[in-house]
């Protein structure tokens, strides 16, 4: 039976977002969630457990956008409706992006 490993509690979230792993290209992708620790986004194409990499995706706070831009590494990877979804953990990401999760998610 899978068992929800996160972290902290997510919210429905579905934007545009540009993924780039170390050394390939960059590739779009979709949000579904977000929390303060991670996102998933759902992918044409499978990441291996543990990769690492940059994503960019904007995000709506209290009716502004600001764009998330952070370091990620992949915690699960998923085949489901025809796309992979992906789980990402968030590292170390900079103060703006992390007040602007916060107030996300109250």
């Amino acid at each position: 039976m899978f068992q929800d490993q996160r972290k902290s509690p997510r919210k429905v979230y579905r934007t545009k977002a540009m993924l780039a792993m170390d050394g390939q290209p960059p590739v779009g992708g979709k949000t579904t969630d977000v929390g303060a620790n991670g996102v998933s986004v759902s992918l044409a194409d499978p990441l291996a457990v543990g990769q690492g990499g940059q994503l960019s995706f904007d995000l709506l706070v209290e009716g502004s956008f600001v764009t998330i831009n952070t370091r990620v590494k992949v915690s699960y990877c998923i085949f489901s409706s025809g796309e992979f979804k992906v789980g990402f953990q968030f590292l170390q990401p900079d103060l703006a992006a992390v007040t602007a999760l916060a107030r996300f998610m109250r």
